[in-house]
């Protein structure tokens, strides 16, 4: 969307010629301001806005007239950090699922599905994009793989070559998240040159910074970062802040930062001008169930952020951060007339939706049929494995006898954090088995690109499973086969019955498969309906609940265990992996 001018515009506000479209008596939000105008018209011509304030001389014969007394006008929301592929479906599904919320534009990092199929998914992202109601910029991934190939298998490489022709397209806004900060911190030439390549491109460049503090953060920002959405803290945001780079702060489905990180605006009174909430990661049913950016501007009001500075950080604030301000982000002359109107500001609830100019939901309804774009054939049967799996496969098998200290995994519920245990544990006949009383449960990651069938394998506390097993193709960030489970036969077979559907999710218990989820594309999407996905998705959480598991989200808290950028440990085809000191590790702690 490029910036001209528009006669027709000039001619509106002046009344020379009448709009296509006047909402009448608002209260506007003014995102500009930090104030709540009360009585104001919203005068549109096309796609654009004309006139803010009184619009009655714009008024014609064929002008649509939308009466919003006793409604809030809002800039349309944003989310500023996304991954569309954690909803498990594709871009249009996920379009229909949010718009009704109020979400009008997204800033995706398609580094799930790149990592699967690199820049031919980018490609098809592209095609699939063109022509959707919502607002898609793409982030170019800029770290696939997310690791060195010695810690994991990926399935594609998006080098300096391909990021440098995917900034040049149209769609594109940003280099993604630069989850590699060892690397910028060392000076890495590659690692360097991506960023490079985005900023003489005139891109920014989204971080990913963990909790850098001090020497370390501003070595990274002065590399040319200008983001980060991995805050947990009130200092991580505080300092984020005072060094000039946007604080993102996530509210998702696996990982509830939004609370403590939101200390850093109401404890310590900083401005919010560079604060930023985001997503993330968000399950489908939350989206539908619980809400998108509407649900994340709700529960930053509940933590005490004024209802107009908590749209601003959903508007405005990344609009100005990724500078298209001048075209969304708020309601004034000349931006695209995208505007939610709230019948309750503090509570977030959208009463109607306009994109363009053009009312396309109310009482979160779609008003408008979504086409659908299909995915290439290259973008199904993407596991890849040279054999049926078996028990013994997901056997641990060490050289000891009698009790062995081992190298344990524990996840937490709502967290991408692990910590790093080390547990004593019995080994039988040269096994170390699961121990659902002290709940430990077996873990493998299976290299499924290639198909050389590669596995790790280790021990993970958190998830409470009493039986059964678990099998997924959504195993950040290189995507590999991920199980979880108490009995190596029912492990193999939930692997096997995810690696016979091209993908997806599988519970099996007592030697039958209880659940399932199919995601062809990638192994981590479907083009299915968002409301039949979200039926499977039900029925595979309630067999998770079957084996014991209680953890709410239990689909994301499993998917990170592979990821093999954050601390303390991860378990990758490669094995487990210390993530502190970067370093392979083996099961028995010498």
């Amino acid at each position: 969307m490029e910036r001209a001018v528009h006669r027709d515009l000039i001619d509106v506000a002046l009344g020379r010629l009448k709009a296509d479209l006047v909402i009448k008596d608002a209260s506007l939000v003014n995102v500009y301001t930090g104030e709540i105008q009360e009585g104001v018209d919203i005068a549109v011509k096309g796609s654009r806005i004309a006139l803010v304030g009184r619009a009655d001389h714009a008024i014609g014969s064929e002008t649509k007239v939308a009466d919003a007394r006793g409604l809030y006008a809002c800039p349309g929301f944003m989310d500023a950090h996304v991954h569309v592929e954690s909803s498990m479906v594709t871009f249009t599904e996920f379009a229909k699922a949010v718009l009704p919320r109020g979400t009008t534009c997204i800033f995706a990092d398609p580094h799930e599905i790149a990592n699967v199929l690199g820049i031919d998914a980018l490609k098809m992202i592209r095609m699939e994009i063109r022509g959707l109601p919502l607002k898609v910029y793409i982030c170019v991934p800029s770290c696939v793989p997310a690791s060195s190939p010695e810690f994991e298998t990926s399935g594609a490489k998006l080098g300096l070559r391909e990021i440098r022709e995917a900034l040049t397209w149209p769609e594109t806004i940003a280099l993604g998240e630069m989850m590699n900060y060892p690397g910028v911190l060392a000076g890495d030439r590659n690692v360097l040159a991506k960023i490079d390549a985005a900023l003489r491109a005139g891109r920014v460049v989204e971080g990913h910074s963990d909790s850098l503090l001090g020497a370390d953060l501003n070595a990274y920002a002065a590399a040319g970062i200008s983001s980060c959405h991995e805050s947990t803290r009130p200092e991580d945001v505080a300092e984020r802040l005072r060094l000039g780079i946007y604080a993102m702060m996530r509210e998702g489905s696996a990982w509830r930062d939004l609370g403590n990180c939101l200390k850093a605006l109401t404890g310590l009174g900083l401005d919010s001008r560079r604060a930023i909430i985001v997503s993330d990661d968000r399950h489908l049913n939350d989206l539908l169930e619980e809400g998108h950016m509407d649900y994340i501007v709700r529960r930053a009001i509940e933590e005490g952020v004024d209802p107009v500075e908590a749209i601003q950080m959903a508007t405005l604030n990344p609009a100005e951060h990724y500078g298209v301000d001048h075209l969304i982000g708020g309601i004034a002359p000349g931006r695209m007339a995208d505007i939610v109107l709230l019948s309750d500001l503090e509570e977030v609830r959208v009463k109607e939706v306009y994109v363009n100019g053009t009312l396309i939901a109310r009482d979160y309804k779609l008003l408008l049929e979504v086409k659908s774009r299909p995915y290439p054939k290259r973008a199904r049967k993407t596991v890849k494995l040279p054999r049926s799996l078996t028990p013994s496969d997901f056997v641990i098998r060490v050289d000891k006898r009698g009790k062995a200290p081992v190298h344990v995994i524990q996840v937490y519920e709502l967290s991408v954090l692990t910590k790093h245990l080390i547990e004593q544990v019995d080994v039988f006949d040269g096994e170390i088995r699961a121990d659902p009383g002290r709940d430990l449960a077996l873990a493998a990651v299976v290299e499924r690109h290639g198909g050389s069938g590669r596995m790790g394998r280790g021990l993970v506390r958190g998830f409470g499973l009493k039986s059964g097993a678990i099998a997924s193709t959504i195993a950040h960030d290189s995507h590999n086969l991920i199980v979880l489970g108490i009995r190596p036969e029912d492990m193999a077979l939930a692997a096997n019955e995810v690696a016979g559907a091209g993908g997806g999710i599988a519970v099996a218990r007592d030697g039958r498969v209880i659940a399932k989820l199919e995601l062809p594309i990638a192994g981590l999407i479907t083009d299915e309906p968002a409301e039949a996905v979200s039926k499977k998705i039900k029925g595979v959480e309630e067999a998770w609940r079957e084996l014991g598991c209680e953890m709410k989200s239990p689909f994301m808290t499993l998917s990170l265990i592979s990821l093999s950028v954050l601390p303390e440990i991860r378990l990758t085809d490669r094995g487990l992996i210390d993530t502190v000191e970067f370093r392979k590790i083996s099961i028995i702690a010498e």
